[in-house]
């Protein structure tokens, strides 16, 4: 239960509002307005938000609060050879819009860190104004803590080299103190996920 509370808002916000760009004009969804105390807000998108309408999804405002959606982390790939089945629509549409644009990989510990940022760098071709790759870490699999660090830095230097700025992890408070913390990962920068909390001690 304790994972729930370190949720990253980014899936927070996409929850209830990817599903909102769909669906029409309204100034909340679920009940629920985009959070307010944070200078800005994103989402994180896949294939299961389904067909995302970028120009609704730019236009959208909290209400009186004028909050918008400024940025999108969009899922690019999995493992050595998975596509998510609507990344080449998501990053292409949203390259018409404001929203700054990112992609990020979801890495499956049991495949080899190479390939993945193989498939990676196939397909994801950053421009300029893009923001830096994400690397998803949320499972060990059968690696030791020791084998999946070695593997995540694998491929966070292959993009590193390819693209020339530092890849950020993204992981949940739990996993990172367990298996990253103190593991030679600082030099890259960190994204925690969490649900309803201010700060962090990491």
């Amino acid at each position: 239960m304790k994972r729930l509370f370190y949720i990253a808002l980014f899936a927070f916000v996409v929850f209830l509002f990817a599903w909102y760009a769909l669906l029409d004009n309204r100034p909340v969804a679920y009940g629920i307005r985009i959070p307010k105390g944070y200078v800005v807000h994103g989402v994180d998108l896949s294939r299961w938000q389904g067909k995302v309408n970028w120009q609704v999804l730019e236009k959208m405002r909290s209400g009186e609060d004028s909050i918008r959606i400024t940025f999108a982390f969009i899922k690019a790939t999995e493992g050595r050879s998975l596509t998510d089945s609507e990344f080449e629509n998501n990053w292409r549409e949203a390259a018409k819009t404001s929203i700054i644009r990112g992609a990020y990989h979801y890495f499956i510990p049991s495949r080899d860190a190479g390939e993945q940022a193989d498939n990676f760098i196939k397909n994801v071709k950053l421009s300029k104004g893009d923001l830096p790759p994400v690397l998803d870490v949320e499972k060990i699999g059968k690696k030791s803590a020791t084998e999946l660090r070695k593997n995540i830095k694998i491929w966070l230097k292959a993009v590193e080299k390819h693209y020339g700025i530092k890849p950020i992890i993204y992981t949940y408070i739990d996993f990172y103190e367990k298996y990253l913390r103190d593991g030679g990962l600082d030099e890259y920068p960190l994204w925690i996920a969490h649900y309803h909390r201010k700060s962090l001690n990491v």
